[in-house]
């Protein structure tokens, strides 16, 4: 007999504002083909529906997407309308604006307060969608982000919007935020390999406000949107070895292990590694193991 998957809910539940979601959830990015956005070969549509659909049946409440995710021929958005429209009433489905990217694919200027509506009403329209349920403002640079939240703050009002969040951003930054309306999530990149004194106070006051920290590119490390990281420290395959299982599940256990209000959204068009990523969920690190993996983080001298 084969034994029953493990499922998202194994990672424990947090609340997005006023939405539940199991902490494992699923990055849209890797959908739309074999690298991000146009630097890789465009996905098998059939096989990302397929992982879609898969990641819904292993109990994936909680999906990150992009209407800048796209491949020569895919659309993240696009696929996520398609793969599980009609949508379940639990399914949480996260954006984020600010990035722009035209119809050949080219990054544009990053959005000014004004042209958020329009990312907003294109997230919309791809999705299929009445209200986006979280939207992040992605800041590109900007020293302050309170005219783009408050311009999203506005649409939250206007009910196109039900819950908002921050990315790429520091302690002013959030601060700036929390002035404005509430902030459920932060995304800023972290992972195991890549300490950042920023990102480590970002994942510890958002402890301390209860707002969820969700890292991205947590697999890929330093890799980044290339590609998922296959260059892991001796002490990375040792963990793994003894619990059987791979790399990056380590990699995503640990994050998980930074606090219970962290989730990861790990993305693959793989229904392999979908499982694996999933089952992540379920590892429970020895304190040893957790320093071990701690030293790999500090930062070096």
């Amino acid at each position: 007999m084969t034994a029953d998957p493990i499922t998202a809910d194994a990672s424990g539940t947090f609340k997005l504002g006023d939405l539940p979601v199991h902490r494992i959830g699923f990055g849209a990015m890797r959908l739309t083909g074999s690298a991000a956005f146009h630097l890789g070969t465009p996905s098998d549509r059939a096989r990302s529906l397929a992982v879609l659909r898969r990641a819904v049946e292993l109990g994936v409440n909680h999906i990150d997407t992009a209407a800048f995710y796209f491949s020569a021929t895919r659309s993240a958005n696009e696929l996520i309308n398609t793969a599980l429209a009609p949508y379940a009433d639990d399914l949480v489905i996260a954006t984020k604006v600010g990035p722009f990217r035209d119809y050949y694919g080219e990054w544009g200027n990053a959005a000014r307060p004004d042209q958020l509506r329009g990312h907003v009403e294109e997230n919309l329209r791809q999705l299929g969608r009445d209200h986006l349920d979280i939207v992040n403002f992605r800041r590109q640079g900007q020293d302050s982000i309170a005219e783009h939240f408050g311009a999203l703050a506005e649409l939250r009002e206007a009910g196109l919007i039900r819950h908002l969040g921050v990315s790429g951003v520091g302690p002013g930054h959030l601060a700036e935020a929390l002035e404005i309306a509430p902030v459920v999530c932060v995304q800023n990149r972290y992972a195991l390999d890549r300490p950042d004194p920023v990102d480590d106070e970002m994942l510890r006051l958002c402890g301390e406000h209860g707002i969820a920290f969700v890292p991205f590119y947590a697999v890929a490390g330093e890799a980044g949107p290339q590609a998922a990281a296959d260059a892991h420290d001796d002490t990375v395959r040792d963990i793994a070895r003894a619990h059987g299982v791979s790399p990056a599940q380590i990699r995503i256990a640990w994050t998980l292990h930074q606090g219970p209000h962290v989730l990861a959204i790990p993305g693959t068009g793989n229904p392999d590694h979908l499982a694996e990523n999933v089952a992540a969920g379920a590892l429970r690190l020895t304190a040893d193991e957790l320093t071990r993996l701690d030293a790999l983080h500090a930062p070096t001298s």
